[in-house]
């Protein structure tokens, strides 16, 4: 029997009633807790009654089913009044669990919740974080994105705190121009929140969050100690310098321990991709890289598949945005073809992200090789992955096999999952994953294999550099489920 307009209208409005109870709770959590709370990946701190709606709904494309809000507020409640120390919860995960080992038993869900989440139940205030310091050297498209997720991530204080921004002076009113490219962008849409400019302090105000904007021309004349920042993380993105010694002269100033760079690295620097190598990252380990936004994309998915079947060989095609290294018209320009307009042409140019694969995922060395296509598109891009393999396959069985690593391996916060025939490259601006397999246009011959990865070159990686800043610094909470 059809559903009547009446009794659709007064679901919504029971569903709109949850979420929106849902809210004051999430929020509580968040700022008393430390509690991060998510569905697959999609946060839900500070979000609208119909942002939360829409990622319960979002959950079809990873369960086939869409998650019920009825099943979800019991929870966000229940965890309220645990007392939790800090953690990363994915409601999504916990239902499911919850169901599965419920499944054919009365469990209650406040003991189901007091044994999965024991390690941080009654640990509210018990074991604070130590917050961590943190200095964005440049601030150009990836700075700024860092910022939008620092300041939203600061919770109560205790994780990694933006103190500063360290820029070149280029106009008399330079502060107030920085904080409007913070407060709009013309991809990633308007900041979600205030910013208050203080010219006389040279600082910005962001929800909460203090930035002193420092201009300085040389990264070895700044003592960040005279701005009461210590012991800090300098993320340099301004890509000027890429080796051990340009990169050291961040740490020849006062009040800076570690440095990040958000580009691949040359020379030893352990190039990190974060839910691939990230452990190998020690306390001695003063410089590290975030590697690159195509290499980011692609590693977590080839290690599945190598995993898994086998990569004998392949070839990485990038059809990538276009960037700020490239020509608006066309004008001279160092490197080859990228002085041809970029909002006009489709330009071949070359990539590192194929070898660079090798520096995160060693048993891979050598078998890959790539190129990139730069086309008229600001942002969102898609590799594509042209793999033979040791062990043949169907287009079914890969695609559940990579949507099951999307769902519940611990590559699930760098491998995301689509499969409708709609969806295009806009679709998958503001994406936090590394990279979102597109099942639909999965191609399968045998033991030949090509896979389509669209990723967010520019807010997924700035994802990925800051899970590489938590890891560093040491304020990762624990996720659950495990």
């Amino acid at each position: 029997m059809s559903q009547k307009p009446e009794q659709c209208l007064e679901e919504w409005i029971d569903r709109e009633a949850l979420a929106e109870a849902m809210i004051p709770l999430i929020g509580q959590l968040y700022r008393n807790n430390n509690v991060v709370t998510s569905i697959y990946g999609r946060g839900l701190v500070n979000r609208s009654v119909i942002s939360i709606l829409k990622a319960h709904r979002f959950a079809r494309q990873i369960d086939n089913v869409e998650l019920s809000v009825q099943d979800t507020y019991p929870l966000v409640k229940a965890l309220s009044e645990l007392e939790l120390g800090a953690a990363s919860i994915d409601l999504a995960r916990l239902s499911l669990k919850f169901k599965a080992e419920g499944a054919g038993r009365d469990l209650d869900l406040k003991d189901f919740l007091r044994s999965e989440l024991s390690a941080v139940v009654g640990k509210q205030g018990v074991e604070q974080r130590k917050g961590k310091d943190v200095v964005l050297y440049g601030f150009g498209r990836i700075g700024r994105l860092l910022a939008r997720i620092l300041i939203e991530h600061q919770g109560s204080g205790d994780g990694l705190r933006l103190r500063a921004i360290v820029v070149r002076k280029g106009a008399d009113n330079d502060l107030v121009k920085r904080a409007s490219l913070l407060r709009r962008d013309s991809v990633h849409g308007s900041f979600d929140g205030t910013i208050t400019v203080d010219e006389a302090n040279s600082t910005l105000c962001a929800n909460g969050t203090l930035i002193k904007v420092i201009y300085s021309n040389d990264p070895t004349t700044v003592d960040y100690t005279q701005y009461g920042i210590q012991d800090a993380i300098v993320v340099d993105n301004t890509g000027k310098w890429r080796d051990a010694e340009g990169l050291g002269q961040h740490l020849k100033c006062k009040g800076v321990s570690r440095v990040v760079l958000t580009a691949p690295g040359k020379g030893s620097l352990k190039n990190i991709v974060h839910g691939i190598n990230h452990d190998t990252i020690t306390a001695e380990d003063t410089i590290v890289t975030a590697a690159s936004c195509t290499t980011n994309a692609i590693v977590p998915i080839l290690k599945a598949v190598n995993d898994k079947y086998g990569i004998v060989n392949g070839h990485v095609e990038t059809v990538h945005s276009y960037t700020n290294d490239q020509n608006l018209i066309d004008n001279f320009h160092k490197g080859d073809r990228r002085g041809r307009s970029a909002a006009l042409n489709m330009v071949i140019t070359e990539t590192g992200a194929a070898k660079a694969v090798a520096k995160a995922l060693p048993e891979l060395a050598g078998k890959l090789t790539g190129n990139a296509i730069r086309v008229p598109t600001p942002n969102v891009s898609m590799a594509i992955l042209n793999l033979n393999l040791e062990n043949a396959t169907s287009k079914d069985e890969i695609n559940e096999y990579l949507r099951e690593m999307a769902l519940h391996s611990p590559l699930h916060k760098q491998i995301d999952f689509v499969n409708s025939p709609e969806v295009v490259s806009s679709d998958f601006v503001g994406s936090r994953h590394a990279g979102v397999v597109d099942a639909g246009a999965t191609i399968v011959s045998d033991n030949r294999v090509v896979l389509y990865v669209w990723y967010d070159n520019e807010f997924g990686y700035s994802c990925q550099v800051v899970r590489v800043l938590e890891e560093m610094a040491g304020v990762n909470p624990p996720a659950f489920p495990a």
